[in-house]
């Protein structure tokens, strides 16, 4: 009876093993939102169309390899005396155009979608709305992310808050190492370094709650270096802005020396009014004819009303 019972066991079983474990490697695999697989706005979305069709095409290559080579295998093999042996076969002019002109194809393909949605994907590049773009200054830390609103003078740390249908201009620069701003449902990644000023232009389309993180490696607290993004309505913006301005907290120089310290905070801060020229002041300090040339700029230029 006992010898039966362990037979009859579960784990007994020759498929059981295979299929336990299977389970086991799945279980991580579950859907996130907020990644990039559930876009919350356009520039996202479009990443998202162009890695489905990188992959479709790549797999008019993968798929037949995968196919025909077990085929093939199994119908060469010693035991089939229906294949024909031909040992002095060397070159066949169809096989050669499907071998090497399929993969060309695919490549030529490929190359012409990386061309064209990397030019309409720009970071850079403005998105055509009629409202005003919101500008955000994001300083990279060790090991959190401060985003200063000029417009509305208040500040943030570790939380990012953008009101939806409104395009969003974000200007970067780091206070340390090079960084990497990766907003996987919003607009991808684009790097953050001392002394210099990158861009990234965004929209979110509609409310939700996503992450944001660095994925450059940049020392112990690395892996903390995340924040939470919040799309809300322009009116939960506003209130979250004069929220922000009630609680009369100054972000200055002296706090800000404080807040560029090495360490990962336990919550998310806020500041309810900012020191003009504090982001000129961070570039100003890796870089100081980068900031010569930022005060330099004429009138006309984009950022004439940025205070921050």
């Amino acid at each position: 009876m006992a010898d039966r019972a362990v037979r009859d066991a579960p784990l007994s079983r020759p498929w059981a093993w295979p299929m336990a474990a299977t389970c086991l490697l799945l279980a991580g695999c579950t859907a996130r939102q907020g990644d990039f697989l559930h876009p919350q706005g356009p520039v996202a979305a479009e990443e998202l169309h162009l890695l489905v069709l990188t992959v479709l095409w790549m797999l008019i290559v993968v798929v037949p390899v995968l196919v025909l080579t077990p085929l093939l295998a199994w119908h060469f093999r010693r035991g089939n005396s229906r294949a024909t042996y031909r040992p002095q076969w060397e070159f066949s002019f169809w096989l050669e155009i499907l071998v090497w002109g399929v993969p060309v194809l695919v490549v030529l393909v490929l190359g012409v979608l990386a061309w064209t949605q990397t030019r309409r994907l720009d970071p850079y590049r403005p998105i055509a709305s009629r409202s005003v773009p919101l500008k955000v200054r994001v300083i990279g830390m060790d090991w959190k992310w401060l985003f200063i609103y000029p417009g509305q003078h208040v500040a943030s740390v570790n939380e990012l808050v953008l009101p939806v249908g409104r395009p969003v201009q974000l200007s970067m620069t780091s206070s340390t190492v090079m960084q990497a701003l990766f907003l996987p449902s919003l607009a991808g990644q684009i790097y953050a370094m001392p002394g210099m000023r990158t861009r990234l232009n965004l929209l979110a389309a509609r409310t939700g709650r996503s992450f944001g993180e660095n994925t450059q490696y940049n020392g112990m607290g690395f892996q903390d270096q995340r924040f939470p993004v919040r799309t809300v309505s322009p009116l939960q913006f506003h209130v979250w802005v004069e929220k922000l301005r009630s609680s009369g907290q100054m972000l200055g120089s002296v706090q800000y020396a404080q807040l560029s310290r090495p360490s990962v905070l336990a919550r998310p801060e806020s500041f309810g009014a900012v020191e003009p020229g504090l982001f000129r002041a961070v570039i100003a300090r890796s870089c100081p004819s980068c900031a010569a040339r930022l005060r330099e700029r004429p009138a006309s230029a984009p950022d004439k009303d940025d205070h921050g």
